[in-house]
């Protein structure tokens, strides 16, 4: 087995297993209050699916990059719903359970919405080389490796909810010791490419992170919590599933480091962004045990349904 089919059967096991174990932590309650709010929804769906990808094309036609690197960024600015929202927006002092709504309802469409926006906007960065993107497959794909599995795992919480206690903790180990495998599988065997970034290419990726903050934020709602919660979510791309589609589409290019690179700078880039913000502002929502709880503090919700 060559190092990039290891690389892709790894990150698919992990996609797998992660999704199983966000779903763990969900319950139908989280989703349906979320859910219910059709104008916080469609707002996330607005910055997600329309600001982030059009900012990205702009940005890689701006600079002029390689079609493999500009595969690379689409793939994962067409691909929202990190796990990693949900904890940052606890540490900003943001409302978890919006992030917690957001991010499942953004990581199941994006199942079906990430293969047809790529199959628009791929060729707009392509240039003039052959393109050949399965979209069916893409879609056919995640499917499995992403939408099932967080269905297995929502309806073993809210079915099983004890057994699915039992399982939440070492399920969350287990995707951790996963995620650090594949990164440093891919480190290793893409380091020279990763080296070869130059200072232009992370102002490109600075400016796209510092794009998405202002998308979520500026759609985000008048209540801070849920601006924080949308901003994050926004910012933080789902590297697993861009991953997937990277190494199953274009295995051993610089499409995976670039899709690597950016996933890794999202999460540090946010995670100090949340670090700032909790030096400012009391909490507004509380994670505990990998289940969205919701505080005393729970900002009032202009609709009745979900928090804002």
């Amino acid at each position: 087995m060559t190092a990039d089919r290891l690389i892709n059967v790894l990150v698919t096991v992990t996609l797998l297993e992660m999704m199983v174990a966000t779903g763990l932590g969900v319950t139908l309650a989280d989703l349906l209050g979320v859910a219910r709010d059709w104008r916080l929804v469609g707002l996330a769906a607005l910055a997600n699916y329309v600001c982030v990808p059009a900012a990205t094309v702009g940005l890689l036609l701006l600079f002029g990059a390689h079609p493999m690197v500009a595969a690379g960024f689409l793939i994962l600015a067409v691909c929202p719903g990190a796990p990693y929202g949900p904890p940052l927006a606890a540490v900003a002092k943001g409302n978890v359970p919006v992030a917690v709504g957001l991010m499942v309802i953004l990581a199941g469409s994006s199942a079906v919405v990430a293969p047809v926006l790529l199959h628009y906007l791929l060729p707009l960065v392509w240039g003039d080389e052959p393109l050949r993107i399965d979209s069916a497959g893409v879609a056919g794909t995640l499917l499995v490796t992403q939408l099932l599995p967080l269905c297995v795992g929502v309806a073993v919480r809210q079915w099983r909810p004890t057994l699915a206690d039992r399982l939440r903790k070492p399920a969350g180990l287990v995707s951790k010791v996963l995620n650090l495998v594949v990164v440093g599988l891919i480190l290793v065997v893409h380091f020279r490419l990763l080296t070869d970034i130059r200072p232009r290419g992370f102002l490109g990726m600075l400016l796209l992170l510092t794009a998405s903050w202002a998308a979520g934020w500026l759609l985000g709602g008048r209540k801070p919590g849920s601006r924080k919660a949308m901003t994050l979510t926004t910012s933080l791309r789902n590297a697993g599933v861009g991953l997937v589609i990277a190494t199953g589409t274009f295995a051993g290019t610089s499409a995976v480091t670039a899709a690597l690179a950016y996933g890794l700078l999202a999460v540090v880039g946010s995670l100090l962004l949340a670090l700032g913000w909790a030096r400012q502002a009391p909490a507004v929502g509380l994670l505990a045990g990998g289940t969205a709880l919701q505080g005393s503090a729970r900002e009032p919700s202009r609709t009745g349904t979900a928090p804002e």
